[in-house]
Formats: C-alpha cells, sequence, structure tokens
C-alpha cells in the first residue's frame, strides 16, 4: 500500500488538505506568471518598454509571494501540526503521486521543496522532506512547434513564418523582411548547400526581452541541423525584422547568463529547455531555465549540477582568482565554472555598507534590466558543502572573519546566505594577460559597459578594474554589487574650486554631502591601468569623468526614456533610445 493509505484517518484529511494548499499556491503563482508573460506581447506591440521593465521585477517577486502565503496557509490548516516531521513525508508521497504525470511536473516539486525549507529551515538537502531526485525529461516532443518546409521558394516559406508570427496591426514591410530572411539564410547555407530539403522549425511563442520580440527555431537539412533566431523590432516605422541570426555564437549571446530573463509561454517549459539546449549545447540546463524566467528550477539545476559535478571530481574550493574583496570572501571550484560570495562579519575599510545594504543591492539587481553587463546572481540559504573539499587557507578565513554566517557541522560547511554566479576572468587580470590589441578593446568595453550600465538607471558605484570580468565571449560585465545604486537616485556635481577656506579634497574621500553625492572627476584615480590604456580609455570615453554626462543620463532615465541595448551587431540600424 502507498505511504498515504497507511495514515489513521484523523491525519489522513490534513495530509491532502495540506497536499492541496501546496498545489494551489503553485498554481496561483503559475498562473499569475504566466498572465504577466502573455501580456508581454501587448506590451511590445504597444511599445510600453517601461512597463515590460516593470514586469521584470513584478514576475520576480510572484514566487517569493506566493510561497510566503502558501507557508501561512499551512500554518492556519495544520497548527502546531506544521513542525511535525512524521507527517511531511506523507504529504511529500501524497502530493508526488498527483503531480508527477503533469506537464512541468518538476517546477511542483521545486515548489514543495521550497515550502518545506521555510517551515523547517532546512540545512542542506533534507531528503526525508524533500524531492531530491529530477523528475524524468518530457523530450522536445512534448514542445508545440510550428513546421515549415522550404520546397523551392525561400521567401515565400519566410512570409508564412512571419505571418503566422504577425502581430496587432501587422508588418511594416513583411515582403521586404522575408526576402531579408531569405537572403541571409542563403549566405549562411552557401551556394553548396541543398536548399530544397530544407525544413523550418520554430517554438510555438514569441521570446520577449527589452525592445526586441524573438523567433526561436532550427533549420533542418539533409545530414545537419542548424539554429536560427529572428530578431524582431518595433519602432518609428512599425513592426520589421531587425536581424537573423544563424550561428550558435551569436544565438548564445542573445540567451545569455548576463541578460534579462525572457517573457515565454511555450506549450512546455521543460520541453523549450530541451530544445534550446539542442541548439546550444553548450549553454547549462540551470541557465537556459534561469533565462526562461524560472529563476527557482535554474536554481535547484545549478544545486543539482554541482553536487554531481561535486561527486565525480575531488579538486579542491580555494580562493578566486583576483584581488580579496573588502566585503566578500570569494571562492571557486578550479573544475567548475562558478563562483561563490560569502559576506564577511566585518567589511574592510574603506567601505561603509552595511550587511542589509549588501543583501539590498543584490536583491536591486536580482529584479533590474541585465542588459548584458550583469551577471545574473542566485542566492542561496543554508548551502551546505563538503568541508573535505576546502582548502585548509579557505577553511580558515572562513572561520576567522565569516563567522556569523558560516558554520562548521562534521564533515559539512553551512553558509547561511551564499550568492553563486558564473565565473568570469577579473578585467585587473586580463588586460595584463593580453595582447595590447585585444587589451585596448577590452579597455573600451569597460567604458561602453560603464555607458550601458547608466542607460539602464545603474551606477556601479565602485569602478575599479577588479570589481569587473570578461566572459568567454569577450565582453565586459559588471559583477561586485556591493554599492550598485539608480542614476536616478544619485547627485552629480563638479568638484568645487579650492581656496584658502575650503581646501583640495582629501585624495582618501570620495563624497560629500550625502551617501548618493558623487563627483565623476574623482573616477580618474580607479583608472589604475597603464599609462597607454588609461590614454585609449580617456580618449574614447572621456565623457564619464563630467558630472555633464551623467546628469544627462539622468535626465533621460527621469523622462522615461528606455534605450536599447540589444545582443547583436545591427548592421543597417543606429541605436537610439525610446520613449516610453
Amino acid at each position: 500500500m502507498r505511504p498515504a493509505d497507511h495514515l489513521h484517518s484523523p491525519s489522513r484529511p490534513l495530509v491532502a488538505a495540506a497536499a492541496q494548499r501546496i498545489h494551489r499556491g503553485f498554481e496561483q503563482y503559475n498562473r499569475q506568471f504566466r498572465r504577466i508573460t502573455t501580456r508581454a506581447r501587448r506590451r511590445f506591440e504597444h511599445r510600453d518598454w517601461k512597463g515590460q521593465m516593470a514586469d521584470i521585477a513584478l514576475r520576480i517577486e510572484l514566487y517569493e509571494t506566493w510561497a510566503r502565503r502558501t507557508v501561512k496557509g499551512l500554518r492556519e490548516d495544520l497548527g502546531e501540526q506544521l513542525l511535525d516531521h512524521e507527517l511531511w513525508p506523507a504529504i511529500r508521497e501524497y502530493y508526488g503521486l498527483r503531480v508527477g504525470a503533469m506537464p512541468d511536473a518538476g517546477f511542483m516539486k521545486t515548489f514543495f521543496n521550497s515550502i518545506t525549507r521555510r517551515v523547517f529551515g532546512t540545512r542542506g538537502v533534507d531528503a526525508s522532506l524533500e524531492f531530491v531526485q529530477p523528475p524524468p525529461e518530457e523530450g522536445i516532443e512534448s514542445l508545440t512547434m510550428r513546421r515549415y518546409p522550404a520546397w523551392d521558394n525561400l521567401e515565400q516559406s519566410c512570409a508564412e513564418i512571419l505571418h503566422d508570427f504577425r502581430f496587432r496591426g501587422g508588418y511594416a514591410d513583411a515582403d521586404g523582411d522575408a526576402r531579408l530572411m531569405a537572403d541571409a539564410i542563403r549566405r549562411s547555407l552557401g551556394e553548396d548547400a541543398d536548399a530544397r530539403c530544407l525544413r523550418f522549425e520554430f517554438i510555438d511563442t514569441h521570446f520577449f526581452q527589452g525592445t526586441r520580440a524573438y523567433l526561436v527555431g532550427r533549420m533542418r537539412l539533409p545530414d545537419e541541423t542548424r539554429p536560427i533566431v529572428v530578431a524582431l523590432r518595433n519602432d518609428d516605422d512599425g513592426i520589421c525584422v531587425d536581424t537573423v541570426l544563424l550561428t550558435t555564437e551569436q544565438i548564445g549571446v542573445v540567451f545569455s547568463y548576463t541578460r534579462s530573463y525572457y517573457f515565454a509561454d511555450p506549450t512546455s517549459v521543460v520541453a523549450a529547455v530541451q530544445f534550446l539546449h539542442d541548439i546550444l549545447p553548450d549553454k547549462p540546463i540551470d541557465e537556459l531555465y534561469t533565462v526562461l524566467g524560472r529563476l527557482r528550477q535554474g536554481k535547484t539545476e545549478r544545486y543539482r549540477s554541482l553536487i554531481r559535478h561535486l561527486d565525480r571530481t575531488n579538486d579542491d574550493f580555494v580562493h578566486a582568482a583576483g584581488e580579496a574583496g573588502l566585503v566578500m570572501i570569494v571562492f571557486t571550484l578550479p573544475s567548475f565554472n562558478l563562483v561563490f560570495k560569502v559576506m564577511r562579519d566585518v567589511f574592510r575599510p574603506p567601505k561603509t555598507t552595511t550587511h542589509d545594504d549588501v543583501h539590498q543591492s543584490y536583491r536591486l539587481v536580482s529584479r533590474h534590466d541585465h542588459a548584458g553587463r550583469l551577471i545574473d546572481t542566485q542566492h542561496f540559504r543554508n548551502l551546505e558543502l563538503p568541508r573535505e573539499r576546502f582548502s585548509a587557507e579557505l577553511q580558515d578565513e572562513l572561520l576567522r572573519e565569516a563567522a556569523n554566517s558560516v558554520s562548521f557541522h562534521g564533515d559539512q560547511i553551512v553558509f547561511q546566505h551564499a550568492y553563486v554566479e558564473r565565473r568570469v576572468r577579473p578585467l585587473n587580470l586580463y588586460v595584463r594577460e593580453v595582447e595590447p590589441a585585444e587589451a585596448d578593446r577590452v579597455i573600451l568595453d569597460y567604458g561602453r559597459c560603464l555607458k550601458d550600465l547608466a542607460e539602464t538607471n545603474i551606477f556601479a558605484g565602485d569602478l575599479l578594474l577588479k570589481n569587473f570580468g570578461v566572459t568567454s565571449a569577450g565582453q565586459v560585465v559588471f559583477y561586485d554589487y556591493d554599492e550598485v545604486k539608480l542614476i536616478t537616485e544619485c547627485n552629480f556635481y563638479e568638484l568645487p574650486e579650492p581656496d584658502e577656506d575650503y581646501p583640495l579634497m582629501d585624495h582618501g574621500t570620495h563624497r560629500f554631502v550625502g551617501a548618493n553625492d558623487i563627483f565623476p572627476e574623482e573616477f580618474i584615480r580607479f583608472l589604475a591601468m597603464p599609462v597607454r590604456l588609461r590614454q585609449t580609455f580617456l580618449a574614447a570615453h572621456g565623457d564619464l569623468l563630467t558630472a555633464d554626462y551623467w546628469r544627462g543620463v539622468k535626465r533621460r532615465r527621469l523622462a522615461g526614456e528606455v534605450a536599447e541595448l540589444v545582443p547583436y551587431e545591427r548592421r543597417s540600424v543606429a541605436s537610439r533610445a525610446l520613449s516610453g
């Protein structure tokens, strides 16, 4: 007999009610998630970019909101029995038997685990309370696709694709867009390709991100399969094709961990992730869940991936490359592409922020438009890792400087709070390791990174090169969020002229007056780089050292302008700001 059937009669109704309460909480969360997701189409059609950005934060908050409401409901339903360890395995069993065959069942089980962790404050993983084994993969076949044989008229096939993925009001020039698509595909396939057997397959939903909509699919040929992503824009001239991406390198950037989450509503998220992984095999599964907005499932998959990796390797966690952080202890596993950040008990001078300030900064970034310049970070509570895998030096520092949030339990180290993100090469190290031409390129991209952040209303706070990194795609990104602020909350001033009563400012001082008062002329002292690189930087980005530049950015943000920062080269359309 199943475990739930063994329960004596007074407990059986409690088990059923608790399982139903958790399932209802997930369904309400998921319903609201999909409602916000589906209105992205209307946002795109009406060019409501501000609304789209606001929905990023709103959708992220949903999970925590419904998890809290569900725990509150369980407390009302179960009373003192809420903390009865003997009851919860039966609840898990009852719940699992009823959701196991549903589409995206893994999401429902992840939600169940989130509830038990909040109820019991679980350290590490409690296999007696949680679903530990991943559910069977659903496979791509459960994903609704749209298929288009190319026949001998590629333009006609492209026109059919655009027609099926049309918007209210239509395209500004559908025939021209079909020709643009067909020409790009022909160039990609080459003259020797047998296009007569070509077939297109597209996921049956738009993918919305920022000011763009994407069609995501693949091209099937007799002896190979290639990815295809069509980027659509909506500007003063109407909706049209902006570009066609036809390589895994280009498309990998579009689905990067440094970009904001997509608004897409496929028939099965699990199957959509499998499809994306099929066309982007180097992308980790956990990151694909995350870029589709399913952050908790991405977090679950990342943890599973870490544990699997630990089981088949034997290298130690060590300090991450780069200078030691004043706020965070940062460590990594050399054979795995993640870094782990743990706050020090006492921040090193000259840092004056508090632990709560840092948590709020990371929360701000998680809810903000990443625009390709911010690394996605996951916050783990009560993360448990094997003590034997930590170097003696790292263990000593954790005990000495993070004892308030790090504890040792037998053969495990438990981190009360840990921020986990992809590992990149610190910029200050990178420029020393590469040829001069590459160093020049990334220093210029560092300046563009600061400007892209500003256009999304982010002021990095600490501009030292050590707080920026270079991705495998060669892009400069920001990853130290200790002092992140919104541009619209900052005040930018010129340095006052010195006189006898007001001497030159002490070099050790960064701000006068208030915490959000900024003097851009001071930024020069953050540019600790060789003279040649500094000259290269200033020649292209000297405006970053003027208060006028930052005040102009602030005015545009307060006026509601949303900048277009797209993850691909735009050959025919100049970048511009959009009102919204």
